[in-house]
């Protein structure tokens, strides 16, 4: 028999797109998208962002045709982790005998996972389409520490969100022994200022055109003069020589990069107190055996947020929490 009122079908809801991980087949490295066609890539060694790219597929971050991607050293290029010291170690210090720069960022970590639409833990978030990737590092994952950091435990988990026009990237780091120990650490990001000419819709950027605002009127230590404390200056940075300054302004302080009198890139900080402005130029960069092309840096001005200036005391048991956002304008 027939009924006169046949059910209606059920609706079918249309499938969502939501963020994409994919690890290679090495597991080497992590690839991340978002539906918008956003991505990020991140090297297991160092925890390395090597590739941020819009949704036109413009990368922001600057990757020398030279860096080491097969873990032999550290990656010259994209966003490298400093830890526990940033620049040479000091003598007598438990950091003595590390590498420039720690140990970090040539160091393998564990991929812990990922989540998507997670809420930012800094201001004015960009909403919820983003996916975050964590990644771990510990005292027990080291096999070698030739300093006094052998004596100390620790862990850390680095977290890497991308959202459709921000990268954003924050670090907790935990005492986890008995023994109290102190560390620097920073992100060291490497900002692009070209733009491939395939794109069509932007001329090719270079250094010359490059300004970045947010630190007037702040004193600096200037690394090329000797590590000299050197005046402030009412007017933006602008890039003509080797540049290498420690800043270190108010956390609340927005710093933006401007090229061809447009802003690039707005970048601000979670408790890290420290602003680093760095370009090689034309002489340092030629003796980098890592970094090319040879007029690379005329395409790239590293600004690196961190906490270096002095020294964090972390007491056991005790956790510090910092990180930084970049905004694509």
């Amino acid at each position: 028999m027939e009924r006169s009122k046949k059910p209606s079908a059920i609706p079918v809801s249309p499938t969502i797109p939501t963020p994409q991980v994919s690890i290679s087949q090495d597991n080497s490295r992590l690839i991340a998208s978002l539906p918008t066609g956003e991505s990020i890539e991140v090297l297991l060694f160092g925890a390395t962002v090597i590739s941020w790219k819009s949704a036109q597929g413009e990368d922001n971050l600057f990757l020398s045709s030279k860096a080491h991607l097969d873990g032999s050293k550290a990656v010259r290029g994209g966003i490298p982790l400093v830890f526990p010291v940033f620049g040479p170690p000091p003598p007598n210090h438990p950091t003595s005998g590390l590498p420039q720069h720690g140990f970090a960022r040539a160091s393998k970590w564990e991929y812990l996972g990922k989540s998507s639409s997670e809420s930012s833990t800094l201001p004015n978030n960009s909403g919820d389409s983003s996916v975050k990737l964590d990644f771990g590092l510990s005292d027990t994952m080291l096999s070698n520490i030739p300093s006094g950091w052998k004596n100390y435990q620790f862990c850390i988990t680095y977290s890497v969100t991308l959202s459709t026009e921000d990268l954003e990237t924050s670090l907790v780091i935990r005492n986890t022994g008995d023994k109290v120990f102190d560390f620097q650490t920073l992100f060291h990001s490497y900002l692009a200022v070209d733009v491939s000419a395939s794109l069509g819709d932007r001329l090719e950027g270079d250094i010359s055109q490059v300004s970045i605002t947010g630190l007037e009127s702040i004193s600096y230590v200037d690394k090329v003069g000797g590590a000299t404390q050197s005046a402030a200056s009412k007017a933006p940075i602008t890039i003509s020589s080797e540049v290498d300054r420690v800043y270190s302004p108010p956390v609340s302080q927005t710093v933006t990069v401007t090229e061809n009198k447009k802003p690039r890139y707005e970048i601000t900080r979670d408790e890290l107190d420290d602003v680093v402005i760095w370009n090689p130029w034309e002489n340092k960069a030629g003796g980098m055996a890592d970094f090319g092309p040879a007029d690379g840096w005329k395409r790239m001005v590293c600004v690196e947020t961190g906490s270096v200036s002095g020294w964090n005391t972390l007491e056991a048991g005790d956790s510090w929490e910092g990180g930084q956002r970049i905004r694509r304008c």
